[in-house]
């Protein structure tokens, strides 16, 4: 796994959305259950090793920690949010390429 891809929770992602170095954080909210999830997931685990010093990619299961997903309006899954300085600047709702996803990740770097 890359030192790029970091596993939240209701208790790190503020921390981790508002870190000043490292660039723009990318957040995968997911569930274990959820099949187009598991389609993303090897998507997100290899531009988090391209990325570099770039961005990050985090990951946040929605069934251990909803209070996160409930505070951002997930109402479905796979849901990406890009936060660059603590704001949230794009999002991809459903499964989507990996060109999508790095085009997106690019914009805001």
């Amino acid at each position: 796994m890359s030192d790029n891809l970091v596993i939240l929770s209701d208790d790190t992602v503020n921390t981790e959305i508002n870190k000043p170095q490292g660039g723009p954080i990318l957040v995968d909210f997911w569930a274990t259950w959820c099949g187009p999830c598991r389609i993303v997931a090897p998507i997100l685990e290899e531009l988090a090793g391209e990325m570099g010093g770039k961005a990050r990619i985090g990951k946040l299961d929605i069934d251990q920690n909803p209070a996160t997903a409930t505070h951002y309006g997930v109402m479905s899954i796979p849901t990406l949010l890009l936060f660059k300085n603590g704001k949230q600047v794009d999002k991809i709702i459903g499964a989507a390429s990996k060109a999508q996803i790095a085009s997106m990740i690019d914009r805001h770097v």
